[in-house]
């Protein structure tokens, strides 16, 4: 809201705007679904809820990531002591890393879904 570019600020900015909403849409997304594996570990078991948990993996390090960079871009960058964008990016890919290639999910829950339709 501080941040001013072309006389306005850049919040007030149309892309700024798409951004804003875009991000909270996927914060938001990722929240439920975290809340929906977590409900799911608690009623079913870790192994039940084995999708769930593979799917919040690949989203939340998405949706991270993706929102930090933006908030890197608006800033013009980011990368400055000023703000703490670039450590927070860093931190994000290196927990995205940490749990594993997302094409090992992607494929846990593909099996899961065909597993669903296999029996049809």
């Amino acid at each position: 809201m501080s941040r001013v570019a072309f006389g306005k600020p850049i919040a007030q900015h149309g892309v700024m705007q798409e951004r804003i909403a875009e991000a909270r849409i996927m914060i938001e997304q990722a929240r439920l679904l975290t809340l929906k594996a977590a409900y799911m570990m608690d009623t079913v078991g870790n192994k039940g809820a084995r999708g769930e948990i593979a799917m919040i993996k690949v989203a939340r390090s998405n949706v991270a990531c993706q929102v930090i960079d933006w908030a890197i871009q608006a800033h013009g960058g980011g990368i400055c002591d000023n703000f703490p964008l670039a450590h927070t990016y860093a931190s994000a890919r290196t927990l995205w890393l940490a749990d594993g290639p997302d094409e090992v999910h992607r494929n846990a829950i593909a099996k899961l879904e065909r597993g669903k339709y296999a029996a049809a």
